[in-house]
């Protein structure tokens, strides 16, 4: 005894050593009895009275610590307990959070799997134990001196005083209950896999005010006074909450995320000294529900200094709340309170007692983990607190979905122009599942929008005269609604190119009336509320449109629900006894989503396949396609109505066949037909497809992580200002940067999902105005196509290999000398599709030439961005150009049009913007208000990119580097290959496609089965090579009708790693196939 004493009374770390000793006699089981009784002969020598001079003169002190007052309680009422100088000795503030874990019921940790964060000597793990049974408790602290000593205190309250073991009920020991261990935060758990039931932590929540000392390596070794600051400070985290100095607790949540079990429960004791919504705060935008336990006032320690809240204080506008003495009832702030302190006085905070469950376990966990996989630096932007439950039912499920698919995808993949078919295939199973509507994938159309779909369907039938109710004409072209043209429009063009288009009030008498006076050839409405309970009002409008031979567009949007329990509609009940006649199509707009109020989606339903097919055409050539984005929302809350339904548990519907077809129905004009017969389309792919796309302007690259984190950010975070979505700032940066084109404040700024809706637009503006679209021969062949749709008049300007297929001073010049109103399309710098590029100085030239015919310049950039043999390349810089032009002509003007996924390789997330001058045209442009705009979430991933793109951030540059590498690497692999079989390929210097000439192929004779005339011989040409190919490989690429350049076909190269490889061996498979003439495709 006395040489013990004489080693713990020579200082801090003497001590230590003789306990670190003694445990190591504790843990020898032949050893452990008679260590025990030599801690009791300690606890005999140093009574109560004793324990105090105890620990100052031998540097540890052996205490009681009381569980239970109260009569009857079974259990033992006391735990004996040692501390020494260098580990957090019991007070206040660990009292109170051993009462708050009282509050709750015995049960909350029988049986259960527990850790505690920052053990101390242990004390709150061993009496868990001893109190509630539980299967085991695993004591962590990251001081390992206080590791050491909980060991002895658990060995101490094991084994009774001759060393004897103690045992509980169920025949077991604190010591099958208890462990502990050296661990920062829950590394132990994480690195063990243990999953826990429960998490209790009562952990330092001021910052340090020497960051410095933080720094150190933390060893048993380390001084005493430096392993005592672990328990009073912690070191800035990397949290937002680093600020209220509650950073160490935020990463105790982030990490018990990861290891608690989905239905388990974190319990934490929070110094109300930041303020309470602050620390309920902490939990909440983790997803947790928070039910405070207890609250009380303890006195601030007296050994932490809190200068560092001062500071914070100082330089932000929180204040922190503290309280003069233990009963004073008016917060003082951090400041005045350093002041009391320091002049004597004695300040207290608050001190509660949280408890806080997963609100949706698995979907929280899915969306940390995602976090934890590099995007820890968007942590602080995630927001789950929510105060309708409803919104969280809906927003934390689908963070979860877009986690998963963040991580698990490296790019948007390729969804056709008809909608993603998993979006599609959710929502027939929706209408079998609630409304038992037998629909598939192949029933469904997707338009970014209801007023979009309308216009479309208006579009592609081209009806002299249509009547649509009032409440869905608003958004529709002006023309169309202030038309009554009966013979000739003012530009001269005849009737059957005239959209006139009637109102009508939404009343189905009213609009029954109307539809046989007039007899429309096109009829879309809605259903009143009153009207929508029952089919009669549609039945009828059923019979009206079909004596007359009119198609139907009927809207339900206002009577759709996603929900579980949907309510009742007329027309669904009808359609699940009753296949859809073939002159009738359902609209439906989703809009009805608690989150965003904004982000709209919509579905054509027809179950008549020309229309399908022409409506899948038509939405390619006029939008693209719909944002993914918004597809994998809605996505979600279908998936969500669909995932706990038993497969199959209904029988499918027996429908009833058709009553009667209409005998002859409004059809479409065969010039519509034609074009879009002849325009190289989207093919409509079965689930089992494996089609490789080299016919699609599109990357598919890796998406790099600041394109991830800003789209998750985008989702995240709640109560985004305006200014945070406004790119415009940024648009001008980069379009001032990287072609020189200067904007000013009479600039107009017009965004829309992608490219393809504005340029769209400007086909419009240019048709209203009688005016003559002149195309280079070699342009992109949807956008030729999409001008023939709309009707537009167009001129070809002749190119020629010998200039790389672009535009030249003398072949432009000609063609302007008789066109009428000019509008120039020219793709630049980069050329879609030859990957060409268009120098500074051509660009002036041609340029100079539109303005002295006064010509309009559709400018299009969206295909710029990706240079990888470029030397000699003079980059734009069209300002000073511009500026002088501007002035020569008034009806000269340059339409700039753009996008990012090229420039900043988005991998399948699109974004397209408009720039005009011309004022005359911005209110026709602003006219057309359907055009679907980016949804904030979009913006706002713009912005962020475009600000990381102007701040040079590395990660996001070098990345983007990285991706125009390997581009350039495809390239070369791609002519090579093309080449070695037979290909003419044209030099490219820019871009993800290239043209080049079948030459090996052309008049080569392959036989080829045909649906219905069984094997052809066909023989090859530049038109029906693509469609050789599909069959022959699946591989997809466009052919001379595409690229209007006789001769030349194009492929896309910005595939995904695996698709890139799939296509080479189906280029070489091809020619293999043709060179054996007895192959059948």
């Amino acid at each position: 005894m006395e040489e013990f004493l004489k080693q713990c009374e020579q200082s801090g770390d003497g001590a230590y050593g003789a306990l670190r000793s003694l445990l190591e006699r504790l843990e020898d089981p032949i050893t452990r009895t008679d260590a025990r009784i030599f801690l009791s002969d300690i606890q005999k020598r140093f009574a109560e009275e004793e324990s105090d001079r105890c620990l100052l003169t031998y540097h540890f002190q052996l205490r009681d610590i009381y569980l239970e007052q109260y009569e009857g309680f079974q259990k033992r009422k006391k735990l004996t307990m040692m501390v020494i100088p260098s580990i957090f000795i019991p007070e206040d503030w660990s009292f109170t959070f051993y009462e708050g874990l009282n509050r709750h019921p015995d049960s909350i940790f029988k049986d259960k799997t527990v850790t505690e964060l920052g053990c101390g000597n242990g004390w709150i793990s061993i009496a868990i134990a001893e109190k509630w049974s539980p299967l085991k408790v695993y004591g962590l602290d990251i001081n390992p001196r206080a590791v050491k000593i909980s060991w002895i205190n658990l060995y101490l309250n094991s084994l009774d005083e001759n060393g004897q073991p103690i045992y509980d009920g169920e025949k077991k020991t604190l010591l099958d209950r208890v462990e502990f261990h050296e661990s920062d935060l829950l590394s132990y758990c994480r690195d063990n896999h243990l999953e826990l039931d429960r998490i209790v932590g009562c952990i330092p929540q001021i910052l340090n005010p020497n960051p410095d000392a933080m720094s150190k390596m933390i060893t048993e070794n380390a001084s005493e006074e430096f392993l005592h600051s672990l328990s009073n400070y912690c070191a800035l985290q990397g949290f937002v909450e680093d600020q209220f100095g509650l950073g160490l607790i935020a990463r105790a949540v982030e990490e018990g995320i990861s290891v608690i079990k989905p239905h388990g429960i974190m319990i934490f004791n929070m110094g109300g000294r930041p303020g309470q919504a602050v620390c309920k705060r902490l939990f909440e935008r983790r997803g947790l529900r928070v039910n405070k336990l207890w609250q009380t006032k303890v006195l601030q320690a007296a050994d932490t200094d809190i200068s560092a809240l001062v500071e914070i204080e100082k330089n932000s506008p929180h204040r922190f709340e503290f309280f003069m003495g233990l009963v004073g009832d008016q917060p003082i702030c951090a400041r005045s309170a350093w002041a009391y302190a320091k002049s004597g006085g004695r300040i207290s905070h608050a001190l509660s007692v949280y408890s806080c469950e997963l609100r949706q376990p698995t979907q929280v966990k899915t969306i940390f983990e995602f976090l934890r996989n590099g995007f820890e630096d968007i942590s602080s932007s995630l927001d789950l607190s929510f105060d309708d439950d409803s919104v969280a039912d809906e927003k934390i499920p689908f963070l979860s979905y877009l986690a998963s698919v963040l991580k698990e995808v490296s790019f948007f993949p390729y969804e056709p122009p008809a909608g993603s078919r998993r979006f599609r295939s959710l929502i027939a199973g929706f209408m079998r599942t609630y409304h038992h509507i037998p629909l598939t994938a192949d029933n469904i159309v997707v338009f970014p929008s209801r007023t979009v779909a309308i216009e479309s369907a208006l579009r592609f039938l081209s009806p002299h005269l249509a009547i649509v109710d009032e409440q869905l004409s608003r958004h529709l072209p002006r023309p169309w609604l202030t038309s009554l043209n009966i013979e000739n429009t003012e530009s001269g063009r005849k009737l059957e190119e005239v959209i006139t288009v009637i109102e009508a009030p939404r009343q189905s008498d009213l609009m029954v009336e109307l539809i046989k006076k007039l007899k429309p050839e096109v009829v879309v409405t809605g259903m009143a509320q009153f009207e929508s309970v029952t089919s009669s009002a549609f039945e009828h409008l059923l019979d009206t449109t079909r004596e007359i031979g009119c198609r139907l567009f009927l809207d339900i949007s206002d009577h759709f629900e996603l929900s579980s329990l949907p309510n009742s509609s007329g027309v669904l009940k009808y359609l699940a006894g009753t296949p859809l006649p073939s002159h009738v199509a359902i609209i439906c707009g989703l809009l009805k989503n608690q989150v965003y109020s904004d982000l709209e989606v919509a579905f054509v339903i027809s179950e008549e396949e020309t229309i399908f097919k022409t409506l899948c055409k038509t939405v390619e050539l006029l939008q693209g396609n719909t944002a993914i984005i918004s597809q994998y929302y809605y996505g979600c809350l279908f998936h969500e109505l669909l995932a706990f339904q038993l497969a199959d548990r209904h029988p499918p519907a027996q429908r009833n066949g058709e009553l009667s077809k209409a005998s002859k129905v409004n059809g479409f004009s065969s010039s519509t037909i034609s074009i879009l017969d002849h325009a190289e389309l989207a093919i409509n792919e079965s689930d089992e497809s494996l089609l490789v796309h080299m016919d699609v302007d599109k990357i598919f690259l890796p998406m790099t992580t600041p394109v991830k984190a800003a789209i998750f950010e985008s989702f995240a975070r709640q109560n985004i200002a305006e200014s945070e979505t406004d790119v415009t700032c940024g648009i001008k940066q980069l379009i001032c940067s990287s072609y020189g084109f200067s904007s000013d404040n009479h600039t107009e700024f017009i965004y829309a999902d992608n490219p393809v809706a504005l340029f769209v637009r400007l086909m419009v503006c240019c048709v209203q105005e009688g005016g003559t679209l002149c195309f280079p021969t070699g342009s992109n062949g949807n956008f030729v196509s999409a001008a023939k749709f709309l009707k537009a008049s167009i001129v070809n300007i002749p190119t020629s290999p010998n200039y790389g297929f672009k535009l030249t001073e003398r072949t432009l010049t000609d063609t302007l000398e008789t066109a009428k109103k000019p509008w120039i399309y020219i793709s630049g710098p980069t050329v879609n599709p030859t990957g060409l590029l268009y120098g500074n100085d051509e660009m002036q030239k041609l340029l100079a030439i539109c303005a002295n015919f006064g010509a309009r310049v559709i400018l299009d950039t969206s295909f710029s961005g990706v240079e990888f043999n470029c030397k000699g390349f003079d980059a734009w810089n069209l300002g000073a150009t511009m500026e002088r032009l501007s002035s020569t002509n008034p009806t000269f003007g340059v339409f700039l049009l753009g996008g990012l996924s090229y420039k900043m390789l988005t991998s399948g997330l699109e974004f397209g913007f408009l720039l005009i001058n011309e004022t005359s045209l911005k209110d026709t442009l602003y006219g057309f208000a359907g055009l679907s705009k980016p949804h904030s979430t979009i913006r706002y991933t713009v912005k962020k990119l475009l600000d990381l793109t102007e701040k040079k951030t590395v990660d996001l540059l070098n990345a983007i580097a990285e991706q125009k590498q390997l581009l350039a690497s495809r390239y070369k692999h791609l002519k090579q290959t093309l080449e070695s079989c037979g290909w003419e390929v044209v030099e490219a210097q820019a871009g993800v496609s290239i043209v080049a000439k079948p030459s090996f192929y052309l008049g080569k004779t392959i036989k080829m089965h045909k649906d219905s005339s069984g094997i052809q011989e066909i023989k090859l040409d530049d038109s029906n090579i693509r469609e050789a190919m599909i069959k022959a490989t699946g591989l997809c690429i466009n052919s001379a009708t595409w690229t209007g350049i006789p001769g030349y076909c194009r492929f896309t190269f910005g595939l995904e790693d695996g698709d890139f490889k799939r296509a080479l061996d189906g280029i070489a498979k091809f020619k293999s196939l043709v060179d054996n003439q007895n192959v059948v495709l």
